[in-house]
């Protein structure tokens, strides 16, 4: 080892161990002292240190990499980036269901729906196709009929040929898709930050011109790796809360 040591870890049997690994060995990085080598152990090294395969090592090493926490150079060994810091939006990994779940039980119109050129800012998720088809779905609180947020979806065209909008009424873009289309969706990566309303989005929910808003974006991948799927959902401030639970195994 180094002087750099990474922490022991205590594996949950319920979430991947690539996963759990790379959350581990994250936290050592950005705790690490400022005296500590930049250069880490080897994977089979760090593999025996966490108790699992070179395999799933490798892949959590990706992960960091990926997160520009690290570096790789072959021949020359893994080295942490001297400027990593925290800020890089962190992955927190759960189940679609939960995901169907959290968009369920609101009360939902449909605003509209048709195809429009790929938006300059979704091109890196849509590189192959020139238009996909927009859904916009406003949704209201059902006991007090308030609205709460406001969705729209932009999906790959051939997967919207097999679409029923009168479904978005009734349920959730990723329940349809997966449930009612047959997407084989592999994995859906969420983004949430803060940004003040638009002119849109104030008169759609009801709240002040650049009011705080939950900005919620979710990219859904299908087993092939494409992305079928790109929600934008706007949430009223005072209206939404994100809750994560983190268990103990």
């Amino acid at each position: 080892m180094t002087a750099f040591a990474p922490d022991s870890l205590v594996l949950n049997r319920k979430l991947p161990l690539w996963y759990q690994v790379s959350q581990s060995l994250r936290a050592s990085i950005l705790g690490r002292t400022s005296d500590a080598s930049l250069r880490l152990p080897t994977e089979e090294n760090l593999a025996a240190h966490y108790g699992v395969s070179v395999l799933t090592m490798r892949q959590a090493l990706k992960e960091l990499e990926t997160e520009g926490l690290i570096s790789r150079h072959r021949r020359r060994g893994t080295f942490i980036e001297p400027g990593a810091r925290r800020g890089a939006p962190r992955r927190l990994l759960g189940s679609i269901d939960a995901v169907v779940a959290q968009q369920s039980g609101e009360p939902t119109t449909l605003l509209g729906h048709g195809p429009v050129p790929v938006p300059g800012e979704l091109a890196e998720y849509f590189p192959d196709v020139a238009e996909v088809m927009t859904y916009r779905r406003l949704r209201h609180d059902a006991e007090s009929g308030e609205p709460t947020n406001w969705a729209e979806n932009a999906v790959r065209p051939e997967i919207a040929d097999l679409l029923k909008a009168g479904d978005l009424e009734r349920w959730p873009m990723t329940k349809v898709l997966r449930d009612l289309v047959g997407v084989r969706i592999s994995r859906i990566t969420d983004t949430i930050e803060a940004r003040l309303a638009d002119p849109e989005t104030a008169g759609l929910l009801n709240v002040p011109l650049l009011s705080p808003i939950l900005h919620y974006t979710g990219v859904t991948y299908d087993v092939e790796g494409r992305v079928v799927d790109v929600a934008r959902i706007r949430y009223r401030g005072d209206r939404f809360s994100f809750s994560v639970t983190v268990e103990a195994d």
